[in-house]
């Protein structure tokens, strides 16, 4: 008999990406698994007090925080500070909670879902066994707009300041 997997989602510390990870993780328990979502200390706060606004109605997902490397004075709307912290800490706060979870909990991760944006937790992954996947909360074409930005400067249709052609034609 198989056991019930137990997904870790992590989301980029930003509104735009945690919601739609909820969202992930609340079909995920649809279909049978058990998920540890876990934010940074800052966002956990804030998940946490919205929760609590919301009738008190329990969740299945449990709710867990690592540290992002700033303390609760820091302004994390200057994003290279906060990328740069994020990259010095959270990688080995993961790895920590993932062996308190298996320690302490019993709790065996069996899979990673990331924020394509928080790339270095697939490696953390990697690191202790388990495997992972990426998961991209924005709209698909913009994804593709994205993974194709080099083409279409190549191609002419944006130059490389992210201009496009139509608006050139429309300034002469």
């Amino acid at each position: 008999m198989m056991s019930t997997p137990t997904v870790l989602v992590l989301p980029a510390p930003g509104q735009g990406h945690v919601n739609p990870m909820m969202i992930l993780s609340h079909k995920l328990v649809d279909h049978g698994c058990n998920i540890i979502f876990v934010n940074s200390d800052f966002n956990h706060k804030r998940v946490v007090r919205s929760m609590d606004n919301n009738n008190g109605s329990s969740s299945p997902i449990k709710l867990v925080s690592i540290s992002d490397g700033l303390g609760p004075e820091h302004d994390r709307v200057d994003l290279g500070e906060l990328c740069d912290s994020m990259l010095r800490t959270m990688p080995s706060e993961l790895e920590k909670l993932i062996e308190d979870l298996q320690l302490n909990e019993g709790i065996k991760v069996t899979c990673v879902v990331a924020d394509v944006f928080m790339g270095w937790a697939l490696e953390v992954a990697r690191k202790v066994g388990i495997k992972g996947a990426f998961f991209w909360p924005a709209a698909a074409s913009v994804f593709v707009l994205q993974y194709n930005a080099s083409n279409l400067v190549a191609d002419a249709i944006l130059d490389s300041d992210g201009g496009t052609l139509l608006s050139r034609c429309m300034q002469t």
